[in-house]
């Protein structure tokens, strides 16, 4: 009987399918691969993590920024950095200054849109030409509509980490969903699910950021932008879960003569799908197919707050090297879902 545990419904089956949910569907826009004159592609869903602080990776290797808020990751998008001769320096930066419209100093006063300054010297990210291939003097350019959306988002002290594969941890260089560097920049030390945190109760800041990686056959949960409980993920048979869906806790119900509010229907919920075609699966259906241990989800349960997101992904949740750069595995050529 104890090695059922393992097989204990989700904490979707016990929070997901007990609360009405509300189904609706987001524009997405579609990232198609960088042709011509077509702007490059980029993944842009804040709502991943509404709230919560911010750090972002810089590939050099992949030529790939990364924004994580809350510790998940909300945006990717392609890079050019500094071409030979004119590298950009690997290390930990913080945005020191923010300029919407800045011209290079240093550079024939070229222009330099929505500017975030990293470093006195002359490098910072900014919206610019993206040849497909390092091609600036050190900074980091960025797609116009990407640099102005993360512009908006992104406050000065935010951590830039910038990384390639000669100096730094694979994990950084190949990120995936889960943010593989702590608020100060740091590396974080690979989660090991079920062993190495504990959720604990919830002192308060963000909402708790779930993210549900059924590659990895694991369960990551973030607090504040930190990793704070991980949990191994059981699949039932059937057939595979494809792209992915977000869930998100709103306000209380209110409660009804007929249907007195309890800890299993106080809540609502909505969803919605950010990769992939389709409607977004059930809870039910969803809570039949993920299975965890049943002292992790009760101990989850108890610290959901209204604000928490859960993402459900067929992706890396943590390190995605031998599987191709997260960034790209967002592109999709897939349409919106029509609101259900």
């Amino acid at each position: 009987m104890a090695s059922l545990q393992m097989a204990v419904l989700l904490v979707l089956g016990a929070w997901l399918i007990a609360f009405p949910l509300s189904s609706s569907a987001k524009d997405v826009s579609t990232a198609v691969p960088h042709r011509g004159s077509t702007p490059p592609a980029f993944f842009w869903h804040p709502e991943i993590a509404p709230v919560g602080p911010m750090v972002m990776v810089v590939s050099l290797d992949e030529q790939y920024l990364y924004v994580y808020r809350n510790g998940v990751a909300i945006g990717a998008s392609p890079i050019s950095s500094g071409r030979p001769g004119f590298e950009t320096p690997t290390g930990v930066y913080t945005i020191l200054q923010k300029e919407r419209e800045h011209r290079s100093n240093l550079y024939d006063d070229a222009p330099m849109p929505f500017m975030q300054r990293l470093t006195w010297d002359g490098i910072a990210m900014h919206a610019g030409t993206l040849p497909g291939r390092p091609a600036s003097h050190g900074c980091i350019r960025l797609p116009q509509a990407f640099a102005e959306k993360l512009f908006q988002v992104s406050q000065r002290g935010a951590v830039v980490v910038i990384a390639k594969a000669q100096v730094t941890p694979a994990a950084i260089v190949h990120p995936a969903a889960v943010a593989p560097v702590d608020l100060s920049g740091q590396p974080m030390p690979a989660p090991v699910p079920g062993k190495n945190l504990a959720l604990g109760p919830s002192v308060g800041g963000a909402p708790l950021s779930v993210v549900i990686s059924t590659h990895d056959h694991a369960v990551y949960v973030l607090r504040d932008g930190q990793l704070v409980a991980t949990s191994i993920l059981g699949l039932s048979a059937g057939p595979a879960f494809k792209g992915t869906v977000l869930y998100v806790m709103r306000r209380e119900q209110p409660p009804s003569d007929h249907a007195p509010v309890t800890r299993q229907t106080m809540h609502l919920w909505s969803a919605y799908r950010i990769i992939g075609a389709g409607p977004v699966p059930e809870p039910a259906q969803m809570a039949a197919r993920l299975r965890v241990p049943e002292a992790f989800g009760q101990s989850l349960r108890a610290s959901l707050t209204p604000g928490t997101t859960v993402l459900v992904t067929d992706m890396p949740g943590y390190g995605s090297q031998g599987h191709g750069p997260y960034g790209s595995l967002l592109e999709s050529d897939q349409q919106p879902v029509s609101p259900r």
